[in-house]
């Protein structure tokens, strides 16, 4: 198995990110596979669309939010090995030519360490803020991978499409792990998880520990998302899978560990990330917590 760790981001550990690169270089001596991001750029006050697109509130702990760039950027510069990803990135905020520079910078930084993983958010707010428009969410996903691979792969580069432009323009500077890094994509409904069998290199689903672990609804929507790429002309071997566990409130890392096994023994996902955001205060609790975790669990 292969067991990552979400940065100190959110919540009150958004106030010691000084300490990301200590948390990064002993999270890996401790034997993490690899390190993750989320992406909040506001908490609204008066919500239109509640957390994860359902009720009019938001959790108190995403009101404080650090950078996912740098976050990411000081962590490949602390580590040597872990993999470095984005579980998700609200990509259709951020404009392509600027997204592309971020995480080619990160990637070269990395070695070619990158998992870029993206999905479309539930927050109007966000989107008005960053003057996008909310209804068009996936299409806007859908040409922003359009430009991101012609700005990563071409040079001289450019994209013209409905609702994006990129003009001509020199793009020599190009990511380590050549064409592109691997784009991973966040998807619960049917739209989004044929979107990651046509186009995406992974898929990132979530759980939350204990009261949704729904290892039925996982094997059921990754034999779905198997079924759309074999009609792609994809192999499904090729879709890699990285499952989010976000850990509540008072669960133990004795729960967490069950939890991840039963994940395992019932679905064969083999690589997962842990979020404690919700459990833990403070970086010297989050990095306790992950070596207890991984000491519990098998690794590769």
């Amino acid at each position: 198995m292969r067991i990552g760790f979400a940065l100190p981001q959110f919540h009150r550990q958004a106030f010691e990110v000084a300490r990301v690169a200590e948390f990064a270089r002993e999270v890996e001596r401790a034997g993490a596979a690899s390190l993750w991001v989320g992406d909040r750029n506001l908490a609204a006050v008066r919500p239109s669309v509640g957390y994860g697109g359902r009720g009019t509130t938001i959790p108190p702990e995403l009101n404080p939010a650090a950078d996912p760039f740098v976050l990411l950027g000081v962590a490949a510069a602390a580590t040597e090995h872990v993999l470095l990803g984005s579980h998700v990135l609200i990509a259709p905020l951020y404009p392509p030519v600027q997204l592309a520079r971020a995480l080619t910078t990160i990637d070269l930084i990395s070695g070619g360490r990158l998992l870029a993983g993206f999905g479309i958010g539930w927050s109007p707010e966000e989107y008005e803020a960053a003057g996008r428009d909310f209804g068009r969410r996936g299409a806007l996903l859908d040409e922003l991978l359009d430009a991101l691979q012609a700005v990563w792969t071409e040079d001289p580069a450019e994209y013209s499409g409905a609702l994006l432009s990129v003009p001509r323009h020199h793009a020599p500077l190009k990511p380590a792990r050549l064409p592109r890094p691997p784009v991973y994509l966040g998807a619960l409904s049917e739209r989004a998880l044929l979107r990651v069998a046509r186009r995406a290199d992974g898929w990132l689903p979530l759980c939350v520990v204990p009261e949704y672990v729904d290892t039925d609804g996982l094997t059921a929507q990754r034999a779905q998302l198997d079924t759309w790429a074999r009609a792609a002309g994809r192999e499904p071997e090729d879709i890699d899978t990285v499952l989010r566990v976000n850990v509540s409130t008072g669960t133990g890392v004795r729960a967490v560990a069950e939890a991840i096994r039963t994940v395992h023994d019932r679905t064969g996902i083999e690589h997962v990330m842990v979020d404690t955001m919700y459990e833990v205060d403070t970086v010297a609790e989050s990095l306790a917590y992950a070596r207890e975790l991984l000491a519990l669990l098998p690794t590769e």
